[in-house]
């Protein structure tokens, strides 16, 4: 590695060469199934924020030679342009820096294994984007507000509007020509208390009627389903999770204004009963009763969301949640998942014509 950042730093007509090599990896890992996102959370994770930059530049200098790609990829694009700029002018290192921070960026993407390819969805729903605007709102209340029966308030009504939304979604595919096919997103899972985090992650995705698999080394989940719960799926459980931390730090303050210190074992055991309270909480809502007409439509979209994520993942394992042992932190959880309940939604049935 030092050799070869000597060579490169000694000699600035490399530059050119480095850079093309770089977006060749960066297209190379699209082949392999990779996203813009998923580039750059294994970088974030194996590496360091130097490395972060770099990718975020080869990844944003790639894509104009990139063929069009979909709404999801196009939105990761944007973000990671607004965290470019967010970062300001960051001084460049030295050249023999800069080139051992590429040697370890490329060596890391030359490593990437091919992963489950994601299809874009077919089209857009034209309610979407303003349906999900009022879902993302209510959300962000939900998460500023410090009053809890508020926050419960806000959240119950986000699942009610999701609820909504996906019936609707449902009675379209219905009624249209050609229905659409479920697909798939992955939504980062990111340690620590990666375990728990899963788990409220699938519990989040079966309540909106799509299925998440865990990929642990990675730091991520695939959820599936059809595009407009994907949507709402990402949306409430970045809810929760946001809600769960706030609820945590809170926890241990009072823990340690009460002389008792806490560690990494209650942290633990909180987010993992906060992650199956929801759950119960998020079954229970699910199990609200619809009129008949809608329950074929619902359950060919099961069976449709079912049979695709078996044709993508033939293979999956049960994991045991581990580092479940503080009973105060369990207890703590179970209270803040009960602040955060989404409430049982109202009898869904179709909206007249």
């Amino acid at each position: 590695m030092d050799a070869g950042a000597s060579l490169l730093a000694a000699d600035p007509a490399s530059d050119a060469e480095l850079a093309r090599r770089g977006a060749e990896f960066v297209a190379q890992a699209w082949r392999r199934g990779w996203q813009p996102a998923d580039v750059v959370r294994i970088v974030r994770r194996e590496l360091d924020d130097t490395h972060v930059r770099l990718a975020t530049a080869l990844i944003r200098a790639q894509a104009p030679d990139d063929r069009p790609r979909g709404p999801r990829w196009t939105a990761q694009l944007a973000q990671l342009s607004e965290s470019q700029e967010s970062d300001g002018n960051t001084a460049r290192p030295d050249r023999f820096t800069h080139a051992t921070a590429v040697l370890e960026l490329y060596r890391l993407l030359l490593r990437l294994p091919a992963l489950e390819p994601l299809e874009e969805p077919r089209r857009e729903h034209k309610g979407d984007a303003r349906m999900l605007g009022r879902i993302r709102a209510l959300l962000a209340k939900a998460e500023a507000t410090g009053y809890p029966e508020e926050a419960e308030a806000l959240t119950a009504k986000a699942q009610e509007l999701m609820a909504r939304h996906s019936v609707d979604e449902a009675l379209l595919d219905a009624r249209a020509p050609a229905k659409d096919s479920p697909g798939a997103c992955r939504i980062g899972v990111e340690p620590p208390y990666e375990q728990a985090k899963a788990v409220l992650l699938d519990a989040v995705a079966t309540a909106n009627h799509c299925r998440a698999v865990w990929n642990e080394p990675f730091a991520f989940s695939t959820v599936v389903g059809f595009e407009g719960d994907l949507a709402a799926v990402e949306l409430l459980y970045t809810s929760l999770l946001v809600q769960a931390q706030s609820a945590m730090a809170t926890a241990e303050a009072a823990q340690r204004a009460a002389g008792r210190k806490r560690t990494k074992t209650f942290r633990q055991s909180f987010l993992a009963a906060y992650a199956h309270r929801v759950g119960d909480r998020l079954r229970t809502a699910a199990e609200a009763p619809v009129t008949d007409d809608l329950l074929p439509v619902l359950a060919s979209r099961e069976v449709a969301v079912t049979d695709h994520m078996e044709q993508m993942f033939p293979q999956t394992t049960t994991t045991r949640l581990r580092g479940v042992s503080d009973e105060a932190g369990w207890t703590e959880g179970a209270r803040a998942a009960d602040r955060a309940q989404v409430g049982n939604r109202p009898r869904l049935s179709p909206r007249p014509e």
